[in-house]
């Protein structure tokens, strides 16, 4: 019977990317799908910021950039008539390298199968978990293989990548609570034509149902998402585009030639009561689902998936104690319960019912909206929040002090100046060091002894303006957030952190 340091189930977007961050880090990895291929259908499409400086680290931004769609602005609609823009063109500006993006789920899953081959891994397909127990210092676990034969195999962790009706939650018998709201949606990827299918986000604002136009990279492609009312809610189930296709051609006059996918759904909102179950761990929509508001669901799976890799990756090696898994679950958790409540507020908004949601959706928003996006302080806000690059972990317990504005915990600043990007250093796996201004000797030194990579920026304003604090000193853990800030530059300092967290000097 084989063994693997880590089983995963589930090959979704999730899974994959936990598959390819630990074997990139020389992890033994096993990685299993009930399906027989991966998806065809584009279902998610948001590619978020954070996701893509994330990405930098597996060397899949660039191809992904290449492949997808940047959107460079949101239109509203009111009466059948575009009423305002919003651009995005510089949303992003001073922030992070990355705008609003789309790139669909079905060839994102392709590419991150590609580059997980390229590693060695395989994803194996029809096969499915059938149960597992702890045993001691391993899970045992039972596989049915596309043959319908069972087959035992150990892992010192299991990883539950395998989606809303997780068998590995269920099993582990943990709590999924939370519930279903009554809208019933509809998604549709089309050929049309139109004012509406110009490259931009286009959104109708009439009335209680909501309706939606993302753009898909090529001329003519796109994504319906609408609401479905009344009584064909109640037969979703057989509903078809044509039945619900009214609004889109007479209100957004979208000229359908080809409908390529139709599927009708409901949407939950629920978190799971822990990430982590001795050595079971959750992630992605086993651990959390919620409102499609802002394109998030995705995006929270991959970033769940970085968060716990880097952690099994230093167990594993005996780099770390036992209990620096246990930041998974505080970490990711505090934000998805965030996530939801948040993604709760905006759909209530967007579907609410009733002649006053009416009135504030199609008279106000399209004033007001436009009016808030034009200040520098409001753009920044509501796109930090979306593109999840505000997500940080201040109240972790490996989250330790301040210098200037950056906390531990806080995703590095984005600070480049001329010439030099702060973000180019992130492209690897590992803990480093990064000071703005000039290191001292002895922290080079013991740098150096430490075998920790230490990046040193010559002071420019630009670093101030971010919240960087001149000679201050910040290591960044493996998924490149500040794990310690420290105004003085003293090796004792970083020493001390290490010992204290149970963490080894100079992890690579």
């Amino acid at each position: 019977m084989g063994r693997s340091d880590v089983l995963i189930v589930g090959a979704g977007p999730t899974g994959l990317v936990l598959a390819l961050w630990l074997a990139r880090q020389r992890v033994k990895v096993r990685i299993i799908d009930k399906t027989d291929g991966p998806g065809t259908t584009s279902r998610a499409l948001a590619v978020q910021a954070r996701t893509l400086e994330l990405y930098r680290q597996l060397d899949l931004t660039e191809e992904i950039l290449a492949k997808g769609h940047k959107v460079p602005g949101i239109n509203l609609w009111v009466e059948g008539q575009k009423k305002a823009r919003v651009p995005f063109e510089t949303i992003a500006e001073d922030l992070t390298p990355y705008g609003p993006f789309i790139y669909p789920q079905d060839q994102h899953e392709r590419l991150l199968i590609e580059h997980l081959e390229a590693l060695g891994v395989s994803v194996e397909r029809s096969t499915e978990l059938l149960g597992f127990s702890e045993a001691g210092d391993h899970i045992v676990a039972t596989l049915r293989r596309p043959d319908g034969q069972e087959e035992p195999c150990e892992a010192n962790y299991l990883a539950g990548c395998d989606g809303a009706r997780s068998i590995v939650r269920q099993t582990a018998g943990i709590g999924f609570p939370g519930g279903t709201y009554q809208q019933v949606f509809y998604v549709a990827d089309v050929d049309a034509s139109g004012p509406a299918l110009d490259g931009e986000l286009h959104v109708d604002l009439d009335e209680a149902d909501f309706l939606a136009v993302f753009p898909l990279k090529g001329e003519g492609r796109a994504r319906l998402i609408g609401t479905v009312r009344d009584e064909r809610a109640a037969q979703a189930e057989t509903l078809k585009f044509e039945d619900v296709s009214d609004r889109a051609i007479q209100h957004m006059k979208v000229r359908v030639q080809t409908v390529n996918w139709f599927s009708t759904y409901r949407v939950h909102h629920r978190v799971t009561e822990h990430f982590r179950k001795g050595r079971v761990f959750l992630l992605g929509d086993a651990a959390h689902i919620h409102s499609p508001a802002g394109g998030q669901g995705m995006n929270t799976g991959i970033g769940d998936a970085i968060n716990l890799a880097w952690k099994l990756k230093a167990v594993l090696a005996g780099q770390a104690s036992d209990a620096l898994l246990d930041t998974y679950e505080t970490e990711r958790r505090a934000f998805a319960l965030k996530l939801v409540a948040t993604t709760d507020k905006g759909f209530t908004l967007a579907t609410a019912e009733g002649w006053a949601a009416d009135f504030i959706r199609t008279r106000i928003v399209p004033i007001v909206v436009p009016t808030l996006f034009k200040f520098e302080a409001v753009r920044g806000y509501l796109f930090s929040a979306v593109s999840q690059i505000v997500i940080n972990y201040r109240d972790s317990a490996i989250s330790v002090g301040r210098a200037g504005d950056v906390k531990g915990g806080d995703r590095l600043p984005w600070a480049p100046t001329p010439g030099v990007d702060n973000f180019d250093t992130l492209r690897t796996i590992g803990w480093q060091v990064h000071v703005y201004g000039t290191p001292s000797a002895e922290l080079d030194d013991w740098c150096k002894r430490q075998g920790l990579a230490l990046h040193a920026f010559a002071w420019q304003e630009a670093h101030a303006k971010t919240g960087l604090l001149r000679d201050a000193m910040y290591l960044l853990r493996p998924d490149t957030y500040v794990a310690l800030a420290a105004e003085q530059q003293d090796p004792e300092v970083l020493s001390r952190y290490f010992m204290d967290q149970g963490l080894a000097q100079g992890q690579t």
